[in-house]
């Protein structure tokens, strides 16, 4: 299955896991979806920010993959986190 159809919704998973509340970083909401994928759980979340009254947002995928749905909940916050500190308003351009 190609990267770009499971990105973009095509992919063959059980589809995205509620990750539960977004959470609050430097003025951005990060949100954990990660999916189901061959037995494990694939790394991947939304970045949200409003930005002169309206909302942005960027989706990432990592290879990250763990057997645990917390684990790849966790590791998504995380690395949305670290895309902030990284690359703040930068990644919505």
């Amino acid at each position: 299955m190609s990267f770009l159809k499971k990105l973009f919704g095509g992919g063959g998973g059980q589809g995205e896991i509620d990750g539960g509340e977004p959470v609050e970083h430097k003025g951005f909401l990060i949100r954990a979806t990660p999916y189901k994928e061959d037995g494990q759980y694939q790394t991947c979340g939304v970045v949200t920010k409003e930005v002169d009254g309206e909302l942005k947002e960027h989706r990432f995928v990592r290879a990250d993959k763990t057997t645990s749905v917390e684990d790849a909940i966790a590791i998504s916050l995380r690395k949305g986190r670290q895309i902030v500190d990284e690359q703040g308003d930068a990644i919505f351009r």
